[in-house]
């Protein structure tokens, strides 16, 4: 399927999903689906630096912050300036996603000659060094916190957050088709070479270091548009929950249970995992999340490493496999 008929496949399966919400009759419906597509945005995100390149970011939760505190900077100018007009969602997603992606260009530039480990350790002092310039921001609240008012409701659409819905949905529209597109394309190619083996990409050419940072600047302007419209969804922001543990292990765990080398296994692992996280937390606590997140990867770890779409793709190709052994053996045998 090309580009243009997959993203219109999309959008006619986001239009579903909005309907199908809005005929629930229940506004909870989209506090709770807010964050699952939050959650999608964030994994896909992730995994087009770690999933396609093999370089694992414990920074989502710097990225999804520098995005959630750009709109708070502008909120802030707005107020104290007294100007009359609110700056719409989709303008703000565009600034987030700029702030982050220049910070994932740089960060990349600096980081991305370490491998492994000391990639991992780099990106993960990166989002300490971010909440501690946060915290000593007074003008976006710092460690006070920063009240943002949302609107009650819009012309045409109703409450507010369904409005949050509705631009989460096409962010994630936007991200998984991005995605996809560059799965497909050569320069997913050169980001699959990265991931089996980068000494040889680099013996062959292929521009290693260029990839990467393109790889870091998209994540991380995905990650940035996903913190945008965050602080009008939660109201009052302060470090500790943008600067969140569930964000840095979720978008982690997430690919790693749907699986890392496909577009899909993004998708499948927020969906799934995102929406029991929302069920245990109205059912039982969400100080359960993580306890369930980490069951989760304990058990795909031993089962499945390589995610739901591995084995399902695993599946499939056994069975061609397993037709001829039977074919051979109920084969009878040549006449004596």
């Amino acid at each position: 399927m090309r580009t243009p008929a997959f993203l219109v496949v999309c959008l006619a399966a986001a239009a579903a999903v909005f309907a199908a919400a809005t005929a629930v009759g229940n506004d909870y419906v989209f506090f709770a689906g807010y964050v699952v597509l939050q959650y999608v945005v964030l994994s896909t995100a992730w995994n087009i630096l770690g999933g396609y390149c093999g370089y694992v970011n414990f920074g989502t939760a710097g990225f999804f912050a520098l995005g959630a505190y750009s709109t708070v900077a502008i909120y802030k100018l707005i107020a104290g300036n007294e100007l009359p007009h609110v700056v719409p969602i989709p303008v703000l997603m565009l600034v987030g996603g700029v702030v982050s992606g220049v910070v994932g260009l740089g960060m990349g530039y600096l980081t991305l000659r370490l491998r492994g480990a000391f990639f991992s350790i780099a990106t993960l002092a990166l989002a300490v060094v971010l909440e501690t310039l946060v915290v000593n921001w007074d003008y976006v609240g710092g460690s006070r916190g920063a009240y943002v008012i949302r609107p009650e409701q819009l012309p045409l659409i109703g409450n507010y957050v369904k409005y949050l819905f509705l631009m989460m949905l096409l962010l994630t529209v936007a991200a998984v088709t991005i995605a996809r597109l560059i799965e497909h394309s050569r320069l997913g190619y050169g980001f699959a070479t990265i991931r089996d083996d980068e000494m040889a990409a680099e013996a062959s050419g292929v521009p290693t270091l260029r990839l990467k940072l393109v790889a870091t600047t998209i994540s991380g302007a995905l990650m940035g548009m996903a913190g945008a419209p965050f602080p009008y969804y939660i109201g009052f922001l302060q470090p500790d929950s943008t600067f969140a543990l569930d964000y840095a292990v979720n978008s982690i765990a997430m690919p790693l249970i749907g699986g890392t080398t496909s577009w899909v296994g993004p998708l499948i692992g927020a969906l799934l995992l995102g929406s029991l996280q929302q069920i245990i937390t109205v059912t039982i606590s969400s100080a359960v999340n993580l306890l369930l997140v980490g069951c989760l990867l304990v058990v795909f770890v031993i089962l499945a490493p390589n995610g739901i779409v591995g084995l399902v793709h695993g599946y499939w190709q056994r069975r061609p496999d397993d037709f001829v052994g039977r074919r051979r053996v109920d084969a009878p045998g040549p006449a004596s």
